[in-house]
């Protein structure tokens, strides 16, 4: 999608164009890239939240209606805002309303994430119809741990909406894979596309099912939607054989985390 700039009712129009879309092909979920609803590339706080709304605010409404209107559910990006917090966010919302949503933990120094504060509690795994729904944002992905966690708590879908530019190209190409195989999860990673305030976003969405196959991917600079079919029972069963007796693999149970500790030691000698 390419998204207006601080344009809210248009970029709330469009949506509801595509969702329309993808309703009337048979989409159970539809989701839409990182900050939908307002753009991303925002020079100051006091700018941000001139366009930031509560999880209760009129977009996440707006939303809710569509989805109760058309029994389906959506993920989508937008500015949160809390007391004095601004927060890069995400709302998964169904056909009775907000099912949960999702905090942005990792921040680079670009763009709106200059100025939001991460978010303070892990990625939760959310109980829908067709599928376990997990959330990351964009750099979230650059860290193992948050596609762990969703996995272990039994994640079948990882949805990842971004804004990745073209120095992410490399990331676009392989992450979204590597995600997927090494939790055994379908992976989305859902990209903008179009120029703002001098960003160019570069598109490479795609879907990857627990192999780490591509199911669909537009290596596109235009608008596109991709579709695919999951399988709940391939995502949950992680004790993968290829030879029995001889050959096979558990994804969550041949973890050593009793060795892991260091992961969450302080760093040392390592410059900012």
């Amino acid at each position: 999608m390419d998204i207006g700039f601080a344009d809210v009712k248009r970029n709330l129009q469009k949506m509801e164009m595509k969702l329309a879309e993808t309703v009337a092909n048979g989409a159970a979920l539809t989701v839409f890239p990182e900050c939908t609803t307002t753009g991303y590339c925002f020079d100051s706080l006091d700018e941000a939240k001139q366009v930031g709304e509560s999880l209760d605010g009129p977009s996440v409404a707006c939303v809710r209606e569509w989805c109760a209107s058309k029994n389906t559910m959506v993920i989508f990006g937008f500015l949160e805002t809390e007391n004095d917090c601004l927060y890069n966010s995400l709302a998964l919302i169904g056909p009775d309303g907000v099912i949960g949503s999702y905090r942005k933990m990792h921040l680079p120094f670009l763009g709106v994430d200059r100025f939001t504060t991460p978010g303070g509690q892990p990625p939760e795994v959310f109980q829908t119809p067709p599928a376990r729904l997990g959330m990351n944002i964009c750099y979230d992905s650059s860290f193992p741990e948050s596609a762990r966690m969703l996995a272990i708590k039994g994640a079948d879908l990882i949805a990842l909406p971004t804004n990745w530019p073209p120095t992410s190209g490399l990331t676009a190409d392989l992450i979204p894979n590597a995600r997927a195989l090494e939790n055994h999860v379908y992976f989305m990673s859902v990209n903008r596309v179009g120029v703002e305030r001098g960003f160019e976003f570069i598109g490479k969405s795609k879907i990857c099912d627990p192999r780490g196959a591509n199911l669909a991917f537009e290596n596109h600079a235009e608008e596109a939607i991709l579709y695919a079919e999951i399988d709940s029972d391939f995502s949950r069963n992680k004790h993968l054989v290829s030879i029995p007796g001889a050959h096979e693999v558990h994804r969550i149970n041949d973890r050593r985390p009793d060795l892991y500790q260091s992961l969450s030691d302080p760093l040392e000698g390592v410059e900012d």
